[in-house]
């Protein structure tokens, strides 16, 4: 079973009634390379090791249900967890005991509740969703800003994440403020704050109360998968749900 510093919890003040966590590539059975703690089946690992890590993932957090897994594809669309639909990038629910999540290797994992604990989303976050509107349309679904709370899970940090001008051009358009998440690269490229990004269009609608932001799956090869360092990998789960008891 996965030790406790196999998953984050986030440290965020929602209700107790909102459960959430994150995880990392430790405490499973997956072989190099998605050492260890796989649980996407689209990337090439043994589907058994993954169900294995998925059973694990239920049993470890004490999930109410198995997770909704989406087909991510890196754009806009966000679906009621109830619903059949699963190509989509971000999910939502207001029922308790329905899981939403996420999987990520350096795209951001978004979280977001609300204050009355009536309503969860998790949000598939990299810089082609923020850029087609993906946290925009969750936020649609979420109610007013001034009454959410955002979490901000592990991604490549701003130090890692080199993009060229077109990227950067692409998110001036869109908001001149935008200029703040770029820096200069040595390369003469630049290197893009996706953290960032995302608070300035969280900010946008209204969602100032917005927490963490801080790890890089880049630069943490022990604790994190990173498309961009290792190419062929796993990917982390990032996770919440409502809990009709609200024991933490």
């Amino acid at each position: 079973m996965p030790e406790a510093h196999a998953w984050i919890i986030p440290d965020w003040p929602a209700p107790p009634q909102v459960r959430a966590a994150s995880t990392t590539r430790l405490g499973g059975v997956s072989a190099t390379p998605y050492d260890s703690f796989n649980l996407a089946a689209h990337v090439g690992d043994d589907l058994i090791s993954v169900s294995a890590n998925r059973a694990r993932l239920i049993e470890s957090l004490q999930l109410p249900a198995t997770p909704m897994w989406l087909d991510q594809v890196h754009g806009a669309r966000a679906v009621n967890a109830a619903g059949a639909e699963r190509m989509a990038d971000a999910v939502y629910t207001a029922q308790t005991g329905i899981v939403c999540g996420v999987l990520t290797a350096d795209c951001l994992p978004l979280l977001l509740c609300d204050m009355q604990a009536t309503r969860v989303a998790a949000v598939h976050a990299g810089w082609r969703g923020i850029k087609a509107g993906v946290i925009e349309a969750t936020l649609d679904v979420m109610g007013e800003g001034k009454n959410l709370l955002a979490w901000l899970g592990p991604a490549i940090g701003p130090n890692a994440f080199e993009v060229g001008d077109e990227v950067r051009e692409i998110f001036m358009a869109h908001d001149a403020k935008a200029q703040q998440a770029f820096q200069s690269s040595a390369r003469g490229r630049w290197l893009a704050d996706i953290y960032q990004l995302a608070r300035q269009r969280l900010a946008a609608r209204g969602v100032t109360r917005v927490y963490g932001g801080s790890e890089c799956t880049y630069s943490d090869a022990e604790r994190f998968y990173s498309y961009r360092r290792d190419g062929k990998t796993g990917r982390m789960a990032t996770l919440i749900w409502l809990d009709e008891a609200g024991d933490k």
